[in-house]
């Protein structure tokens, strides 16, 4: 049964109790969040993208997530809410001079601080590591710190100049009620864009209902003033009218058949030459004879 030998369990070691549960390391996991991306788990370099809800991503892992259509995703929870690549906005963040990076860790003897971040605030200078709140405008995609933003009160961004609003502003990685109000914000903001989109009608369409009223409703036509006044005359007088425009007609088609005849005989009885007279139907030479004439089984006149 064991404790031969003179051995003396303890009471731990024969009385189960609760487990204890299990701490996170607060540093462990501010370096998560800030260095590494939700998406890939990899480490986060430019260019580096932010959703709606504050978490920050690398813009080929979110590229890579959208453009996959398996139906299952690797960690497809935690960018669930992102549809397309307008639901993000690229980060404008400023380097942090006093970071030196891995390169004089080759060998894995060296001590990383991880108070050191890679970017800090432009306006303030704290390093975006965590200990201090960060939030970006969802506009321009600058990045400050929460203190500049309530030192230095403006209506525009403090480094393009770019106007924003208070719902503009997004905090990165902040707690679970903010997440909860980004989240109320990001579904309000969606619901808007889509009532705008179907209160809005596209041009072809409105072209089309403008012309079908057009056609419906031509209004009332111009008429010319002479026309106005026949139209107001007896209707006694048409027949006459009308008689009176046939004879006209008449008499100007049977002057345009003189003026031909005329024509004719000016080209036939003409002084010009027998090269510019045969050029036409009434000189001799385009005249047959009976022995050129077509025969009866011929079907044109010109088989001989």
């Amino acid at each position: 049964m064991g404790c031969d030998g003179g051995t003396i369990p303890k009471r731990h070691e024969l009385v189960k109790g609760p487990k204890k549960v299990e701490k996170v390391d607060k540093d462990a996991e501010l370096v998560a969040q800030w260095n590494y991306c939700t998406l890939s788990q990899e480490i986060l370099r430019r260019p580096i993208v932010a959703c709606e809800l504050g978490r920050l991503y690398n813009k080929d892992a979110v590229i890579e997530f959208l453009l996959d259509k398996s139906a299952e995703k690797a960690l497809g929870k935690a960018a669930s809410h992102i549809k397309s690549i307008k639901n993000v906005t690229e980060l404008r963040l400023s380097d942090n001079p006093a970071w030196g990076g891995d390169k004089g860790n080759t060998k894995g003897d060296k001590h990383d601080d991880l108070q050191r971040a890679r970017f800090i605030c432009p306006v303030v200078g704290l390093e975006m590591n965590g200990r201090h709140r960060f939030c970006f405008l969802r506009g321009c995609g600058c990045v400050f710190s929460e203190r500049a933003l309530k030192e230095i009160k403006a209506e525009v961004c403090h480094t393009c100049g770019a106007p924003f609003q208070d719902d503009d502003i997004i905090v990165l990685n902040g707690t679970k009620e903010d997440v909860e109000e980004l989240k109320t914000r990001m579904e309000e903001r969606r619901l808007r864009a889509k009532l705008e989109k179907k209160t809005k009608k596209p041009k072809g369409v409105e072209c089309v209902s403008k012309a079908g009223a057009a056609e419906e409703c031509p209004g009332p036509s111009k008429a010319k003033p002479g026309r106005a006044e026949e139209s107001s005359s007896d209707p006694k007088e048409k027949p006459a009218s009308a008689s009176k425009s046939a004879a006209t007609n008449g008499a100007a088609s049977g002057k345009a058949g003189k003026a031909a005849a005329a024509l004719k005989r000016s080209i036939a009885d003409s002084e010009e030459s027998e090269a510019y007279k045969s050029l036409f139907t009434t000189h001799s030479s385009a005249k047959r004879s009976k022995e050129e004439s077509a025969h009866w089984v011929t079907h044109t006149s010109y088989c001989f």
